[in-house]
């Protein structure tokens, strides 16, 4: 191990950069394509300088600033900022404007940094009277700051879906943070040596922690890639030189492909290990890394209310288990039973952790603390167990709570957005199993006597005010709801009640029926769309988002099919494609050989 994490840990996000800046002050920290690189010691004096700012204008410790910033680099230096005098509060930019004004009021924030240009979180800001700043005028010398930040003090605060639509407040500590930051560098065996590729937003924990802060904390350097796109990894490596990066499965799976059409340019990769995190990784997508990168894929089990990583699988030449997260790596890991009675090796229950890195509570929520913690320990309502090794396997979730590719969706906050529209008289949303996403979203839906509305109808409203991770990629319309044995709707197993999925998670209805492509254009698109999506096939009907889509790997595909078409993306992404069929229509002909839509 480096010297950086065997030392007694510094327990807060100033204090790490302090002490990098004073070890290696010429040594890069941040960097990011087209953007010159900080040292250390630049990084410690842009922190400063945007905590000075921010202390000037009155703000100080539990102060919420929220920060919405699409690039990662300016991400990364807000949220170091930020913290650095008060809380952070990281918010997707893919929000509409409607949850912006949710999450902004909920947070009581006291400032946005917001980016240049339009974007819908500052007509949010404006309607509630929130002071708008821009990163740019942050950037410059500030005034001192009165008083560093403590370790009890907050440096972060995230939303996390609960069971109802309002998602629930976790608010973490530098120490929190801290210790996380220490144990995903210890269990990497990070050294000052190494350099992480981010390919994770910074508004998401794993990004924050495993990424950002954990390679700070052993003195390492960041590269922060603008977005993740698939078909700029491989040069990143080329320029970067990288030694690790991590990511949930769908962009492994993206690299995948990508590597694919590269050949085996993968063979000269700087990398020395692959770290999998967010949601589950299929034991065949971590082979294919292996075998395509050479080096090991470590699997780790992170979420929010944790400051991210819980256990994870070591390096060689300790065992690496497929199916397992690996053993607690950081804080206790346990298994209980219903009563609160810990169980013995190889029984299943719920997962339980405790330690330095875990939130002390849900804020101003007192009966989500209650089910949440039983003596002492957090109850993560995840289902596995631990092997005799201290290996633990997940087997299920108890919360009704979607895991989308990573994406924590509160199901709750979909029946409230398709109950909007004047057609729903009933809405419950679900978890449907997905090769590639685990878990993807589906809802069935009950009509209004005398009132008309396709799936394709009640989707798209629920694309105009919800975030795409959340809107339903399957929408059914039925004519009852199952109910449980006490007549109240239950979510869990209810994809198996509606005939749509087996007890093994194997598909009995098809979403949409099969259909092929009918002319050249709309065969090459296929091939493309199989390719990014990681599939064996696609139909000209079939949905993007239904076949496990994401805002990462759209952005993959629309490179790939401007580079075949020469097509600008902008002419893509604004006419809302979502199926091959109508990106054929976009780009030229349409199926029956008519002219383009524009």
């Amino acid at each position: 191990m480096g010297t950086n994490v065997d030392m007694e840990r510094i327990l807060s996000i100033g204090g790490i950069l302090t002490r990098q800046a004073q070890l290696s002050p010429n040594a890069i920290a941040l960097t990011a394509p087209g953007s010159p690189s900080l040292s250390y010691r630049q990084l410690r004096q842009e922190t400063l300088g945007i905590a000075g700012h921010l202390f000037a204008r009155g703000l100080a410790s539990g102060d919420r600033v929220a920060v919405v910033q699409p690039d990662a680099f300016d991400m990364a230096l807000s949220f170091l900022g930020v913290a650095s005098v008060a809380t952070a509060a990281p918010l997707n930019p893919a929000y509409r404007e409607k949850e912006f004004d949710f999450y902004l009021s909920d947070l009581n924030a006291k400032v946005l940094i917001a980016p240049e240009g339009n974007h819908p979180c500052r007509e949010a800001a404006r309607t509630l009277g929130i002071p708008i700043l821009e990163l740019g005028e942050l950037r410059s010398p500030g005034r001192a700051v009165g008083r560093a930040a403590a370790p009890a003090d907050e440096a972060l605060v995230l939303h996390t879906s609960g069971t109802t639509s309002r998602p629930k407040l976790v608010p973490l500590t530098h120490a929190n943070l801290c210790h996380s930051a220490c144990n995903v560098a210890t269990a990497l065996q990070l050294q000052p040596s190494d350099r992480c590729l981010n390919v994770m937003p910074l508004f998401h924990i794993h990004g924050l922690v495993a990424a950002l802060l954990a390679s700070l904390s052993a003195g390492a350097s960041v590269v922060a890639v603008p977005r993740f796109e698939a078909g700029r990894f491989f040069p990143w490596l080329d320029e970067f030189q990288p030694t690790w990066y991590s990511a949930v499965p769908t962009i492994h799976q993206a690299v995948l492909s990508a590597s694919r059409a590269e050949g085996k340019r993968s063979a000269r990769s700087s990398l020395r290990l692959i770290r999998s995190s967010s949601a589950a990784l299929p034991p065949a997508v971590m082979m294919e890394l292996e075998n395509c990168f050479g080096v090991p894929v470590v699997e780790a089990y992170g979420m929010t209310e944790a400051s991210h990583q819980m256990a994870s699988n070591p390096l060689p030449p300790r065992q690496r288990k497929p199916n397992s997260v690996g053993m607690a790596a950081g804080p206790e890991v346990a298994i209980m039973d219903g009563d609160g009675d810990l169980l013995p090796s190889g029984q299943e229950g719920e997962v339980v952790i405790r330690g330095a890195n875990v939130t002390a509570g849900y804020e101003s929520n007192d009966s989500a603390n209650a089910q949440a913690f039983t003596h002492g320990w957090f109850r993560t309502g995840d289902l596995g167990y631990l092997d005799q090794d201290g290996y633990l396997f997940l087997t299920g979730r108890l919360k009704e709570i979607i895991n989308r590719g990573g994406e924590k969706i509160a199901p709750k906050e979909i029946d409230n957005c398709l109950l909007e529209h004047p057609a729903v008289a009933l809405a419950v949303a679900f978890a449907v199993p997905h090769t590639s996403l685990g878990q993807d979203v589906a809802a069935a839906v009950v009509l209004r006597p005398g009132i008309v509305a396709s799936p394709a109808e009640l989707r798209d409203f629920a694309v105009t005010r919800l975030a795409a991770f959340k809107a339903p990629s399957r929408i059914l319309i039925v004519d009852e709801i199952p109910k449980g044995p006490t007549g109240k709707l239950q979510r869990i197993g209810l994809a198996e009640q509606l005939g749509l999925f087996d007890k093994a998670g194997q598909a009995l209805k098809p979403a949409t029926p099969y259909a092929a492509p009918r002319n050249a254009l709309e065969v090459q698109l296929a091939q493309i769309w199989a390719t990014v999506l990681n599939l064996e096939r696609v139909g000209v009907e079939d949905d993007f988002v239904q076949l496990g889509g994401d805002s990462l790997l759209a952005a993959t595909l629309l490179t790939q099919v401007s580079a075949a078409f020469g097509v600008g993306p902008e002419t893509l992404v604004c006419s809302g494609i979502s199926t091959v069929d109508a990106m054929a229509r976009r780009i030229g002909k349409g199926s029956e050989g008519q002219p383009a839509e524009v």
